[in-house]
């Protein structure tokens, strides 16, 4: 007679109908409308924007937006003290927000993930050493660390990049450690050690599957915070560098026209509030779908 075959306990099923529970949930739904529909924008800005976002027209300096008088529909949201077109500029600031929002998450999020996963599983000195570090970053203002960094090695996307993923990392850490921590006993981790799985293949087939929920969560709102990062610096003029339409950046160029020409502030102003806002909507909805209230 042959002995039954060991079945591998399964781990709790999360995610039934998570697709019917995001798209039922207003929010979520909301803000992953609004931030498509700026991805599409970034996406196929070439295909948009109706002129060259760096081309300069000095007989057309600060004609206003098509709401206010003098407003041109030739220029829809008027043009910038160098007669650049401000709906191209946005278009294309869209981009670069975006682009330092995923590579900054990319980095930071491996970087907190493989240490919180580490100090979580393992705990003892390893765990020590990690709380360690944890701390240690969390006594670093971020904004003031990130401005010494990029004013010595200068501004451009690659540096705000690398600065921004290897000063965020921190959140990643305690979040995953914490969630580790909560499942690293349960049935079906020590059932895939009985198994005999490496360690490197249960952490990734058997815990990161089931911690996934709270990775996704916290990685929209730590995109949000980068993109504010990234719009200081620039508004600081340590971020992108000009040419380059960044939002932050527009926001500082707008400064010299702020008593007579307002809306140069408030446009790319108000484009960083709505994908900032889009992006911590689609993060709180995830929060609400992947709720254990809310599982099947």
């Amino acid at each position: 007679m042959t002995s039954p075959e060991l079945v591998l306990p399964k781990a709790p099923a999360t995610r039934k109908g998570f697709t019917a529970r995001a798209l039922g949930n207003p929010v979520f739904l909301c803000g992953a409308i609004v931030l498509g529909l700026i991805l599409l924008m970034a996406v196929f800005a070439p295909l948009i924007a109706p002129y060259d976002p760096l081309a300069q027209d000095m007989l057309n300096r600060t004609v206003s937006p098509i709401w206010l008088d003098g407003g041109d529909w030739a220029h829809p949201l008027g043009t910038d003290g160098l007669g650049r077109d401000y709906l191209s500029r946005i278009i294309y600031g869209a981009r670069i927000s975006l682009l330092i929002g995923v590579f900054t998450v990319i980095t930071s999020g491996i970087i907190g993930t493989l240490m919180g996963v580490l100090a979580g599983y393992f705990g003892g000195r390893i765990d020590l050493v990690i709380n360690f570090l944890i701390m240690t970053r969390l006594t670093l203002p971020v904004i003031m660390v990130a401005l010494a960094v990029v004013a010595i090695f200068g501004g451009s996307l690659t540096v705000v990049v690398l600065v921004l993923g290897l000063l965020l990392w921190d959140r990643f850490a305690v979040v995953m450690r914490s969630a580790v921590m909560q499942i690293r006993n349960q049935e079906y981790i020590q059932a895939a050690q009985s198994m005999g799985y490496s360690t490197p293949k249960l952490l990734v087939k058997e815990l990161l599957p089931n911690i996934f929920d709270r990775l996704a969560v916290i990685a929209t709102f730590e995109m949000a915070h980068a993109i504010l990062l990234e719009a200081s610096l620039s508004f600081l003029g340590l971020g992108v560098q000009p040419p380059t339409p960044s939002w932050g950046l527009m926001v500082a160029e707008g400064r010299q026209y702020l008593l007579f020409d307002s809306w140069l502030i408030l446009i790319p102003g108000a484009a960083i509030c709505v994908l900032v806002l889009a992006i911590n909507m689609m993060g709180d909805g995830l929060r609400d779908a992947l709720a254990p209230e809310n599982r099947n």
